[in-house]
């Protein structure tokens, strides 16, 4: 096709001819043309409309009647409930949707119809557009096999049929395709079998394959390893097994993650010079990591996590300054963090670093805290102990730190409000000590700040009211004290908030349910005294709704920790994109403590609270009735000195899946018509309580030895051990931090770090 291109539009070639020829007969009159005391002649103004007319010759170009048939075939057999092919009528190649034509011939060169919910069959007719180079139909619903006549349109250089559900296996036919330079089948998990042998060598022009995201199986072929045009291989998430070939070309990308491939990895030695991203995560590659991987000049992402390499990190392990993400994380790898990843330290653009989830010993090396383009440092759950480097701070562009699920000793460096970027700060599960520092209040942007686990003490500053931006605070399982002050108020946007198993006293404040988008709030374990604050329960608007998604139906499938999965994102660009999502129970836990007098009736009117635990404390009164409490599945009242009737029918209550009213005060008779036949141990030591059972009359609940709390050696009961183990458990999903901050990067996806 013989093209010329102006200001990015293709021009044909006649009418570039003439486009020159006027150009230059009014070249200089152009130039005076625009002056101010000048209007302008006939030469511009017919310099000006053709240029219009050349640069929009679409136009006037007519669709081939051969061609246009075959696209009304395709048409009439797939269904299109947006109508976005309802343009597709008259001559005028422009006017059809998706379409572009040859200037002269007005032959069908182009298809390109993505996302527009696209479903049914592929008419055969459809394969006589002989002169079709560009086939794109990616985000539709197309759910047939790939038609064996593609292999017709020998002319294709580029096939992206991803995001569908095509299914069934590669047509041999479209071996007969010489010409493609890119087959993108990405996304059809229906699509199956072996990888075709004849892949890597029907087409001397080949430079992108994606096959991700579908259920090939078997080995990859020989014939892939030695496809000399090939650039970008990606074969992730398949059902692929055997050894990771040494590939023979210059790959520049090569992702193979998320398969079943075994055996060692090979050096790449022809991609010295040429590749860029590695990844092989999720996998079940064995062995040491290679030194020759350091020869991977280019290489700007590597990624080898979820897989079984063990051994030490050797010294000699060096890589260039050209790469910005590296990700050894859940591997079996020990000895000491390496003291230098990279040749040199002060040209370095690693932006990410993950090694969490190995079995790393001794301390974090001081010069990790030279690698100043860091955003993102990933060390949890290995061997570490010492102190954090008290350099920390010199990392100013960090803004994830997740140091957890160690033996690190010390306390907090002072020096971290360095790092004034920081969005998450995670160092839960270690031995740190000493206090909370009042100077964290210069990370106004965090967001996430977990530092249960610890032995840290103290009381919680007035200062940290400057953290405004918090959202997930942990403070549990320290040695925190003092009374709670009105710094909580200030995290506005709080959603998790846990201070269990600390020393904190004094009355339970009045604001402590004025958050209103606060999920789950765990008091537990501490000293606090007074009464439940009887205020507005109305502005927590998950605790009044319903509508949030809701975790396992098993209650005891959580564990008593707090669960951070991160999914970080590197790509090009500069902009930063923090986002995460939490689900978790929907609740309220204050047991443990020295409350008394009575309940808030408000507190059983919440429908959207799932978890209420208010057991081993010394609260009196009645109880109000339980049938506006539609959400809940674990109701721990147990321990306490409620009394009265057991009121209402709790047979609406579906999601009810363990009560606990044991050890009170309650008197009176449950009759089996309340529904409470389904819980049998539930009124346990209320002497004075008979509960209806069938054929047996009324039954004694037994006596308690003293109906308040019980001796602190004794057991807590089921509920308050194993279902209240939930309201301590938050599943937090991070959905896509974007740490841009190079030109060179690529699309980079880190999958669930825990």
């Amino acid at each position: 096709m013989n093209k010329n291109w102006v200001f990015g539009k293709s021009i044909p070639f006649p009418c570039m001819r003439v486009f020159w020829v006027c150009s230059s007969l009014a070249a200089q009159k152009w130039v005076s043309s625009f002056s101010p005391s000048k209007s302008l002649d006939w030469h511009a103004l017919l310099f000006l409309f053709l240029v219009i007319l050349c640069l929009n010759p679409s136009h006037s170009v007519d669709l081939n009647p051969q061609d246009g048939a075959s696209l009304l075939a395709f048409k009439s057999s797939i269904q299109d409930p947006n109508k976005n092919l309802s343009s597709w009528m008259g001559s005028n190649c422009s006017d059809w949707t998706g379409i572009a034509c040859e200037n002269k011939t007005g032959r069908v060169v182009s298809i390109k119809l993505s996302d527009m919910n696209l479903s049914g069959q592929i008419n055969p007719g459809f394969c006589n557009l002989s002169f079709l180079e560009h086939l794109i139909l990616s985000q539709n619903n197309f759910s047939c096999s790939i038609p064996t006549c593609f292999g017709n349109l020998i002319r294709l250089r580029t096939v992206d049929l991803s995001g569908n559900r095509f299914q069934g296996v590669v047509p041999e036919t479209l071996m007969k395709l010489e010409n493609l330079e890119e087959l993108v089948l990405v996304g059809n998990q229906y699509l199956k079998g072996p990888i075709p042998s004849w892949i890597g060598n029907f087409s001397t022009k080949l430079q992108k394959l994606d096959l991700g995201f579908n259920s090939f199986s078997g080995e990859l072929p020989e014939s892939l390893s030695n496809t000399t045009s090939l650039k970008y291989l990606d074969l992730r998430n398949n059902y692929l097994k055997g050894n990771v070939f040494d590939f023979q070309q210059p790959l520049v990308l090569l992702n193979l993650m998320s398969n079943r491939f075994s055996g060692t990895l090979p050096c790449f030695s022809a991609c010295k010079q040429s590749l860029t991203v590695l990844n092989l995560a999720n996998n079940s590659i064995f062995g040491g990591v290679p030194t020759c991987i350091a020869s991977l000049r280019a290489l700007v992402q590597l990624n080898l996590s979820s897989n079984h390499l063990t051994y030490k990190m050797s010294p000699r392990l060096l890589f260039s300054e050209q790469l910005l993400v590296l990700d050894l994380s859940n591997n079996d790898i020990y000895g000491p963090l390496p003291s230098r990843i990279v040749e040199t330290i002060e040209k370095s653009g690693l932006v990410l670093l993950d090694l969490s989830h190995n079995r790393f010993s001794g301390g974090i090396p001081s010069k990790i805290t030279e690698l100043r383009s860091l955003q993102a440092l990933f060390l949890s759950h290995n061997l570490l102990v010492g102190e954090i480097p008290a350099r920390i701070g010199n990392l100013t562009y960090l803004q994830v730190i997740d140091l957890s699920y160690n033996f690190l000793s010390g306390s907090i460096p002072l020096n971290i409000v360095g790092c004034f970027q920081l969005l998450a700060l995670i160092l839960n599960n270690n031995n740190l000590s000493g206090e909370i520092q009042p100077e964290l209040d210069a990370l106004d942007s965090l967001k996430i700040l977990d530092i249960s686990n610890n032995m840290i003490s103290g009381e919680v500053p007035l200062t940290l009211a400057g953290c405004k931006s918090l959202e997930i605070v942990d403070f549990s399982s320290n040695n925190l004290s003092g009374n709670l002050n009105d710094a909580i108020t200030k995290w506005s946007n709080l959603r998790y908030l846990s201070l269990a198993r600390n020393k904190f006293i004094g009355n339970l404040p009045s604001w402590l349910f004025a958050f209103e988008v606060i999920q789950l709030m765990d008091f537990s374990s501490n000293k606090f005294s007074g009464s439940i604050p009887d205020v507005n329960f109305n502005i927590c608007s998950n605790f009044n709704s319903g509508d949030i998604s809701r975790p396992s139906k098993d209650p005891f499938a959580a564990k008593k920790v707090v669960n951070f999965k991160v999914s970080t994102v590197v790509d090009v660009g500069s902009e930063l994109r923090f986002n995460y999502d939490l689900s978790s129970a929907v609740g309220i836990d204050l047991s443990n403590n020295l409350l008394h007098g009575s309940i808030p009736e408000g507190l059983f009117s919440l429908e959207g609270l799932q978890y209420l635990n208010l057991s081993y404390n010394s609260l009196e009164g009645q109880l109000p009735g339980l049938e506006k409490m539609q959400s809940v599945r674990a109701l721990d009242l147990s321990h306490n000195y409620l009394s009265g009737e057991i009121p209402g029918n709790i047979s609406v209550l579906e999601d009810l899946t363990l009560l606990d009213l044991s050890y009170n005060c309650f008197s009176g008779l449950v009759s089996e018509k309340q529904g409470f036949k389904r819980f049998p141990g539930a009124f346990a030591g209320n002497p004075e309580l008979c509960v209806e059972s069938s054929g047996e009359g009324c039954r004694s609940t037994g006596y308690p030895t003293v109906p308040g709390k019980i001796s602190d050696s004794e057991s807590e009961g089921p509920i308050s051990v194993w279902v209240f183990c939930l309201s301590a458990f938050v599943s937090f999903y991070l959905g896509t931090v974007s740490l841009l901050c190079s030109a060179r990067a690529r699309n980079y996806f880190l999958h669930t770090k825990a």
